[in-house]
Formats: C-alpha cells, sequence, structure tokens
C-alpha cells in the first residue's frame, strides 16, 4: 500500500489512464479490422486518411509503438491500393 499522498494519487492517475489507452487501442483495432474488410473503393479512399490519423495519434501517445505504427499504416495503404487495381 502507498504511505504518500502523492504515490496515492499516482495509483489513481495510473488506473484512469490504462483503462484510456485500452479504449483508444480497442476502437483503433476494431476501426481496422472493419476497413480491412472492406471492399468499397470509395468507401475505402475516403476512410484511409481516418485511419492513418488515428494509428498517428496513437503512437505519438505511446499507447502502440511506432514501428507498429508503421506497420499498420502499411498494411492500410497496401489495402487500400490493392482495391484500385
Amino acid at each position: 500500500m502507498a504511505n504518500h499522498k502523492s504515490a496515492l494519487k499516482r495509483i489513481r492517475q495510473n488506473a484512469k489512464n490504462r483503462v484510456n489507452n485500452k479504449y483508444h487501442a480497442k476502437t483503433m483495432r476494431n476501426a481496422l479490422r472493419s476497413f480491412l474488410k472492406n471492399e468499397n473503393k470509395k468507401e475505402v479512399e475516403e476512410n484511409l486518411a481516418k485511419m492513418t490519423s488515428m494509428i498517428d495519434k496513437l503512437a505519438k501517445r505511446n499507447i502502440i509503438h511506432k514501428n507498429k505504427a508503421a506497420n499498420l499504416k502499411s498494411e492500410v495503404s497496401r489495402h487500400s491500393l490493392d482495391l484500385k487495381k
């Protein structure tokens, strides 16, 4: 158990941040899953920028690693290019 007031506050902050980070990561995974299932060229092109932006924001806030973000963005853009062919 924490002995200092600041340690108790840090425990509360960590718990709140953990829930927020988990929510945003899960939301991104669900959006990515539906994006990759989508075969409509027009919808994919419209959502490409949104997906890239979402992934970048998570990497910036250290919710996902920057290399994972790069791999995900590559996968998203590859999916978009495959539909154009």
